[in-house]
């Protein structure tokens, strides 16, 4: 019999997950035209767009094309304007992902017993969690939590709050099945920080790093009745860890404007993060109930889900925990094929990285690992991380493209493709890098076949350099 004092497994588990991107994707040269076509030439505007190029993005997933009336107006939209655009195109996302978490986690909407939400690109009252659930068929009575001001941590803090949630349930003997959204729209936010360049020839980077995606889990604390017929566990959580950066308010946040929302990301930000990356890993595998297995001893010995908020952090963690591109291969993928999506990114990497292309490219050959370590950096500086025991008998949904979006029909512009697009011929050639492989791989590896992805993580890599020499010295606002 165990004793009381003895620390036991959580027994906890995602018991299944969704991603939906939206059907567009915009390379890297929309920028360029915007600029061109609204502002006048300056110094600010050319190292923004300088920088746009070399961010290691091949495209950004949109809701939208460059000719978006949104994006296409004399002045850059209200916070008004934006509201309607997330609702209309932003919700339908979200739903998508919530029904293939659902679907695959075998629980059928009702069952759901709370609902944690998380979005840093809309504030509005109602939540947009409300709709989302509305249109889920949700039960009147499922308790929904919807949290705001945690920016790219969104997506784990919000798994951290379900867990929390989950095990209160436990405690009470109630069976949990908590379904986590996140739903993002940055790309109508363009034309704002646009402005804000040329008018006070800041250098802004978020423009060329941010995208729109939704992704879902459904989270169970495993009680129930026996005629259940739950999903296996995609992914175990066995523990998680939060942490504040002091004195690091002003590095990095998302400021409320009337014309939406403004990027706040200083220089520091990716020394910041890298510096406080090793003593939060050490102080969650002090927070887990049981140890890992005595093979995993150090940090490569994991696969990592590393939310990728830009070259300089994926870079940045490969120094501080000395691990490889290929331990963080679905980080590297999802950044490179659709951008920084904030909150909503790490659950994709989540769902990419029990893809059969991502377990063909572990580092040396060696193979997935079962014990992930998941990791996102929020507005603080806030750091969560959380370790994952992932069952590798469980396959992957894969990532999905939706139905066109109500404000824009696909003649209005090209879709993204997972087989392709002419439009990004063009960025193919310029950068000698295939834009259009939404779900291709896109790293070198010591096995398979992956002809061409050593130049693309090159490129990354230079990229990284590229804007550390560009921010040195400017203060990002």
């Amino acid at each position: 019999m165990a004793s009381s004092t003895e620390r036991r497994e959580l027994g906890l588990s995602i018991i299944g997950l969704g991603t939906q991107y939206p059907p567009f994707s915009l390379p890297t040269s929309v920028l360029d035209a915007l600029s061109k076509k609204f502002y006048p030439d300056s110094p600010a505007m050319q190292k923004v767009l300088s920088i746009n190029r070399y961010t290691g993005i091949d495209q950004r997933s949109s809701i939208g094309t460059p000719d978006h009336p949104l994006v296409n107006g004399p002045t850059a939209p209200t916070i008004t304007e934006i509201n309607k655009i997330f609702m209309s195109d932003g919700v339908p996302l979200a739903v998508s992902a919530a029904r293939q978490a659902l679907a695959e986690a075998r629980v059928e909407p009702t069952q759901i017993t709370h609902m944690v939400s998380t979005t840093c690109t809309n504030s509005a009252n109602p939540g947009y969690d409300h709709f989302v659930a509305r249109d889920l068929g949700l039960s009147r009575s499922v308790e929904k939590v919807l949290l705001h001001g945690i920016g790219c941590s969104g997506g784990l803090a919000a798994l951290r709050t379900a867990a929390n949630l989950c095990l209160g349930h436990a405690m009470r003997g109630l069976p949990a099945r908590i379904l986590v959204v996140a739903l993002e729209i940055s790309t109508t936010l363009v034309r704002s920080e646009l402005d804000s360049i040329n008018a006070d020839q800041e250098t802004r980077i978020g423009i060329a790093l941010f995208s729109d995606c939704a992704g879902a889990l459904v989270l169970s604390n495993g009680l129930g009745t026996a005629d259940e017929a739950l999903a296996p566990p995609v992914y175990e959580l066995l523990g998680w860890e939060h942490h504040t950066i002091p004195d690091t308010e002003s590095d990095l946040g998302f400021d409320v404007d009337p014309l939406g929302w403004k990027v706040v990301l200083t220089p520091r930000v990716p020394t910041l993060t890298q510096g406080v990356l090793e003593p939060a890993y050490k102080a969650l595998l002090d927070a887990l109930p049981r140890p890992p297995p005595e093979t995993y001893r150090t940090a490569a010995d994991y696969d990592w889900a590393m939310h990728p908020g830009g070259a300089t952090i994926l870079t940045g963690a490969e120094k501080a925990l000395r691990i490889t591109p290929e331990h963080m291969r679905a980080s590297y993928d999802t950044y490179i094929n659709h951008g920084n999506s904030s909150s909503a990114t790490i659950i994709s990497v989540l769902n990419r990285l029990r893809s059969k292309e991502m377990d063909a490219m572990t580092p040396d050959s060696r193979g997935p690992r079962d014990h992930v370590v998941g990791c996102a950096f929020g507005p603080g500086i806030s750091v969560e991380m959380c370790m994952l025991r992932r069952n590798l008998a469980a396959s992957s949904s894969g990532l999905q493209t939706p139905p066109e979006t109500e404000s824009e029909p696909s003649e209005a512009g090209a879709p993204a493709s997972e087989n392709g697009d002419d439009q990004a011929s063009e960025l193919d050639e310029a950068t000698g890098t295939n834009a259009t492989g939404g779900n291709k791989p896109v790293i070198e590896c010591s096995g398979g076949d992956t002809t061409g992805n050593g130049e693309r993580l090159e490129t990354a890599k230079q990229a990284d350099a590229f804007i550390s020499e560009a921010l040195e010295s400017v203060e990002l606002d």
